[in-house]
């Protein structure tokens, strides 16, 4: 049987409505996309537009959060899955709309977006907790032995090469010793795979900018956008982009092509 590429593009939008004024969805119409995932919608679903909604030729689920204007998780897809599961089943996580997954055939394709704890100790708290009651589902999604990738904004830098300035950063969220061990643990003990590193073992590839300074300009950014796929997966990734032409958000879509069989 042929194979052929398999387009997907995770993004942070910082806000659907804001990126679609920045041309987000002509952009979609036009990069090849088979399916992305979207974090921080900062909408409900009646608040999107038809386009926003029901983009041409893309079947779209969202798990926004209770809250208005805050959070929420998007997929988009041009096959219709067989299966679409919202939230993890833990109510304080799935109120904050932080987990989508559909599946199609063997493949299993999830949107994440992992709370930040960069505003207060309380966020911080309610981060680690997150980790605690996630890992057992990622160990669990990985035990099913399905062709599988996590996609989204993780929230945390993995390595030193992930961030520009990690000196300065040691002791801030996203790049705290106790983060990085989870990191550590995922693609070790548990045996996920860090899509971009496997392809890019030596390019930063930051997704991520801060608004503050000049930070975009002069490409002082932070990796913390990721694909992360099971093992069986991971060996199929041929390419791995960050895309910057355009801005949409303070994060950038990141893209990566997998060979596989229909």
């Amino acid at each position: 049987m042929e194979s052929h590429l398999l387009r997907i593009v995770s993004a942070n939008l910082n806000g659907i409505r804001s990126a679609d004024k920045k041309g987000f969805f002509e952009w979609l119409a036009t990069a090849g996309v088979d399916i992305l995932c979207v974090q921080e919608l900062k909408a409900q679903r009646d608040d999107l537009s038809p386009k926003q909604r029901a983009p041409d030729g893309f079947h779209a689920f969202f798990h926004a959060a209770e809250k208005k204007g805050y959070s929420g998780v998007a997929l988009y897809s041009r096959r219709e899955p067989d299966r679409v599961i919202e939230g993890i089943g833990i109510a304080d996580i799935d109120a904050e709309g932080r987990f989508l997954r559909a599946d199609f055939g063997n493949l299993s394709v999830v949107s994440l977006y992992l709370p930040s704890g960069s505003s207060s100790e309380e966020r911080q708290e309610v981060k680690f907790a997150f980790m605690a009651r996630f890992m057992p589902q990622l160990e669990a999604m990985l035990a099913e032995g399905r062709d599988i990738v996590v996609c989204g904004d993780w929230n945390i830098a993995h390595r030193e090469i992930d961030l520009k300035n990690w000196k300065g950063n040691l002791k801030n969220s996203g790049f705290l010793p106790q983060e990085r061990e989870w990191l550590d643990d995922l693609f070790g003990r548990v045996g996920w795979v860090d899509v971009w590193r496997k392809i890019h073992p030596d390019a930063p590839g930051y997704t991520w900018w801060s608004n503050r300074g000049q930070a975009y300009a002069k490409d002082v950014g932070w990796r913390i956008d990721y694909q992360i796929a099971s093992p069986s997966l991971a060996a199929r990734a041929v390419h791995a982009a960050v895309y910057k032409d355009q801005k949409f958000s303070d994060h950038a879509p990141l893209i990566v092509d997998y060979e596989v069989t229909p």
